[in-house]
């Protein structure tokens, strides 16, 4: 099931560098293209665009991949 998180929730992610925060931009519920991937979202299986608060990136990531807080 999918986490409750919306526009503006601050999260944080697991990266090769370490634990990376930033801001969840919007809820993907369609096929999207960021950064060259293509992230797989559909309404039952959403994605979140979340914005690096240190380096100022977007990025998709699954629900299950972010910790709010």
């Amino acid at each position: 099931m999918p986490k409750s998180l919306k526009p503006g929730d601050k999260v944080s992610w697991g990266t090769s560098g370490g634990e990376t925060h930033g801001t969840v931009e919007k809820k993907v519920t369609s096929a999207t293209q960021v950064k060259g991937h293509t992230a797989k979202a559909t309404k039952e299986q959403p994605q979140f665009v979340v914005k690096s608060a240190k380096s100022g990136k977007t990025a998709v990531h699954k629900p299950d991949d972010l910790k709010k807080g």
